[in-house]
């Protein structure tokens, strides 16, 4: 479908949005498509039952399948910087951490007046909107509409931030994110303008408190436990510095909803209890006790092993994690019925996503930062009607700086010259990995000291390998994905790997050039 294509320059932005803004009003409706970027905090590719991962298979997404089954499933699709802000930034710049300047969640705010996704496109006539999670320190801007969660966001009674106020808003954060999205797509201004909304939950983040509908959801429900769960890391040096171990570093109060004993309603160690039991009303308090009290009766019922302990807390762990995915699957439910009422799923692309992976009990852990698989990954579906066939499988390396330059080349934009991620229009619409594209992605993680201990590392991955650096250690490691598709074994060093080292040595500089990494940051 050929598309009249728009380059602005951006002094021009503010004067060319007031002209659509003008002309919209007599104009016929705009051709161009729709974007929904429904995104979500920490979701598992393995908690996505589109990927037949066996915890999948237990506890189905529906919804968000139903997308990849009437689009595309990204089965390589990967983040730049395992966190939170800064895969955000990364997604509204199409730039690595480093150029757009956010690169840890805790550094200082990320810089609004820089070129930005949502700005370009407000400029080229869309009305624009994020409702939800920002975690980006700062005020949006590019947005026509903004309305975020105070910081992480709470699960219950949350506090959102406009322009004008800060109010706490009862009910449940998934709920209400889906509420008012729907909100603003009924009160748009001007619906002959083509709209781009990102949808942002704030589940499935820590503590992992599921709608009071879903407390006992998986109460009896049994998940299987991964084979490298009592990992030693062996040959792994910052992973045996971590702090990120489900039976010895999570909090039993704040994370596993743990208490004092049998029919207490004292939560053992929770250092932010503002943030979890603190937001709930006195009765929303108690039902949450009363709802908890029989597997917390059971688990002081006995002594229990070591062992126990730890696979009772992981069984704790899933059922509540999984218990926040149901209710984003009601909510991307709730969003694919409301297009279709209205008329609307016909011209608007909608993608579901997570800004990166998350362990669920891989080599005992929970949380993300590492370059290895499960945290690096992340899961994507995506459907646009007439352009995407029914389940598209997207092999190719793609990343999320990539989301930037896809989504303008999609509304017949020009991609800026200075995105350094690329289109991966053509591998969704024909299903096939040109030859000409990339044979392996960048990544780099900053935030050390940190949260969990997780040693500052980069490194490069192509299909079968991935060669990291812990520069601050100067550790290295290498696997291949093929043999090791569960990275157990670092075989850096070891005699025979050589050649394919000082291959993956050289595409790691080649890269850090190619993306213009100060040479501070690769020692």
């Amino acid at each position: 479908m050929n598309k009249k294509r728009i380059t602005l320059s951006l002094a021009l932005l503010p004067v060319v949005s007031a002209l659509y803004g003008q002309k919209a009003q007599t104009d016929k409706p705009d051709s161009r498509p729709n974007i929904i970027f429904i995104m979500s905090d920490d979701h598992a590719r393995q908690a996505m039952s589109i990927y037949g991962h066996p915890i999948g298979k237990i506890a189905p997404t529906p919804n968000i399948d139903r997308i990849g089954n009437e689009g595309a499933t990204f089965y390589n699709n990967y983040c730049c910087n395992s966190i939170s802000g800064p895969s955000r930034a990364a997604i509204l710049t199409g730039k690595h951490s480093h150029k757009n300047g956010f690169m840890k969640n805790w550094a200082k705010g990320f810089d609004g007046t820089q070129q930005t996704l949502p700005k370009i496109l407000q400029a080229n006539g869309y009305e624009t909107a994020v409702i939800g999670k920002w975690h980006l320190i700062s005020k949006p801007t590019g947005f026509d509409h903004w309305m975020i969660l105070n910081d992480q966001g709470d699960y219950y009674n949350p506090q959102f931030i406009t322009d004008t106020d800060t109010v706490r808003h009862p009910g449940y954060v998934t709920d209400l994110i889906t509420q008012y999205c729907e909100e603003w797509l009924d009160n748009r201004s001007d619906k002959q303008k083509p709209f781009f909304l990102m949808m942002h939950h704030k589940a499935i983040h820590r503590n992992w408190v599921p709608a009071e509908r879903h407390y006992h959801l998986y109460e009896d429900t049994t998940f299987p436990l991964p084979d490298n769960y009592y990992d030693t890391y062996e040959g792994r040096y910052a992973a045996q510095l971590q702090k990120m171990n489900i039976y010895r570093d999570m909090y039993e109060g704040h994370d596993l909803k743990m208490v004092t004993g049998i029919d207490s309603d004292t939560l053992l160690y929770d250092p932010w209890p503002h943030a979890f039991l603190g937001t709930m009303t006195d009765d929303e308090q108690r039902r949450f006790f009363d709802a908890y009290r029989k597997r917390n009766n059971d688990f002081h019922s006995r002594k229990r092993s070591f062992k126990e302990v730890a696979e009772w807390k992981y069984q704790r762990y899933l059922q509540d994690y999984m218990g926040c995915v149901a209710s984003v699957d009601e909510s991307v439910g709730e969003i694919l019925d409301y297009l279709k009422r209205t008329g609307l799923d016909k011209n608007t692309i909608v993608v579901y996503t997570t800004d990166q992976g998350f362990y669920l009990g891989e080599h005992g852990w929970f949380d993300k930062r590492f370059m290895y698989e499960e945290s690096f990954g992340m899961p994507m579906v995506m459907r646009w009607p007439d352009h995407i066939k029914p389940g598209t499988k997207v092999e190719g390396l793609t990343q999320n700086i990539d989301f930037a330059p896809t989504f303008l080349d999609m509304c017949g934009i020009d991609v800026p010259d200075d995105m350094q991620g690329q289109s991966f229009r053509r591998l969704v619409e024909s299903g096939k990995t040109p030859k000409d594209w990339r044979k392996s992605l960048y990544y780099h993680y900053y935030e050390f000291p940190g949260f969990h201990s997780v040693r500052a590392h980069y490194g490069v991955k192509t299909k079968r390998y991935k060669l990291m650096h812990f520069y601050v250690d100067d550790k290295w490691e290498l696997y291949d994905l093929e043999t090791d598709p569960t990275e157990m074994n670092n075989i850096y060093g070891k005699p025979g790997t050589e050649k394919i080292t000082d291959e993956l040595m050289k595409e790691l500089r080649k890269l850090q050039t190619q993306y213009d990494v100060p040479e501070e940051l690769c020692k």
